[in-house]
């Protein structure tokens, strides 16, 4: 079952996109939001699957609402102008309905997110290690060995026991290598695994008795991991 919210300002149309889920029998819509920042709270302590979200709003943009989120979780962009459509293939949206929209588009849109749910779920079950350049020679490292990524430069330094590894690559380049829902980053020069937190602040965590500092931009870290700490 896919868990789901709409938010939208128009209670007309979250009645509509309500009366559409209830005829989907893979969907579970969970609650309906005309507030974002009510939005927000729901997010940093449910974990959903699916997110239905208007762009034009009057507190906030959705699209910038939506790439403010710490956990984005895939989405469906809905609005009444077409303008907003290449941005929202930009931060890889599912689809983009365009209002009014009939029931038949919009169960082809679920249909696309559940196929792309089910991939997400299938790579992260196969997903347990990555393969770096080490040297002149390709190292498989373990993905739960991983205690600590740190940038140096144009390498990274990659934690593991006995001893960590250099690789000549970008933490950009290796956090697209990573799960997601396993590791984060908290600072221009770190990527932690979230299982890996022995405890935080909002300005900084500790692994394996080592402080790292969580960045001034990456400030979401904090409500991310207190809503992980409160499902653990």
């Amino acid at each position: 079952m896919i868990q789901c919210i709409a938010i939208d300002d128009e209670p007309l149309a979250l009645q509509l996109i309500n009366e559409y889920c209830g005829k989907i029998s893979f969907l579970k819509l969970e609650k309906v939001f005309t507030n974002t920042d009510e939005a927000r709270a729901y997010l940093q302590d449910h974990k959903i699957d699916l997110l239905f979200l208007d762009i034009q709003m009057p507190d906030i943009n959705g699209m910038q609402f939506y790439k403010s989120l710490a956990q984005k979780p895939p989405v469906i962009f809905t609005t009444a102008f077409k303008d907003f459509a290449v941005e929202g293939f930009t931060v890889d949206a599912v689809d983009y309905l365009l209002k009014p929209f009939e029931y038949d588009r919009f169960l082809k849109a679920c249909y696309k997110a559940k196929e792309y749910i089910e991939f997400l779920s299938t790579q992260e079950l196969q997903l347990n290690s990555i393969f770096v350049k080490v040297n002149y020679e390709i190292m498989k490292i373990n993905l739960k060995d991983i205690e600590l990524i740190e940038a140096l430069d144009d390498y990274i330094k990659i934690y593991i026991k006995p001893s960590p590894v250099l690789t000549l690559m970008t933490l950009k380049s290796i956090q697209e290598k990573l799960p997601g829902r396993d590791f984060v980053r908290v600072h221009r020069s770190f990527i932690v695994p979230l299982a890996r937190i022995e405890k935080f602040s909002k300005t900084k965590l500790w692994i394996a008795g080592k402080e790292i500092p969580i960045g001034s931009s990456y400030s979401q870290v904090y409500d991310q991991l207190l809503a992980l700490s409160k499902t653990r």
